[in-house]
């Protein structure tokens, strides 16, 4: 499985962000969350759904995704696009 650990942050929110290579979207969407959750003190961990044929099977469509929380058992915010209001709301109430 390919992760990327970034912005590791003092209040340790945990941000899970599920994209794939060559992917427009994830891109996008990526340039927009980081700073986000720096501003927030999360850290987010990137997965690429296609180097893991579990989180592929549930996710591949929806990519690319963003998690508060872990793959196991995190809350799905976002897919596609950014939902900045949800992302912000998680990361400040938890």
């Amino acid at each position: 499985m390919t992760m990327v650990e970034r912005g590791r942050g003092p209040k340790g929110a945990r941000l899970t962000f599920l994209t794939r290579a060559y992917c427009h979207l994830c891109d996008t969407m990526r340039d927009a969350l980081m700073p986000l959750a720096a501003a927030h003190g999360a850290n987010v961990r990137e997965l690429d759904v296609d180097a893991d044929p579990g989180l592929e099977a549930a996710y591949g469509e929806l990519v690319p995704v963003v998690l508060f929380g872990d793959v196991d058992d995190g809350q799905v915010l976002c897919h596609y696009h950014l939902d900045r209001a949800r992302v912000v709301a998680a990361l400040t109430t938890g």
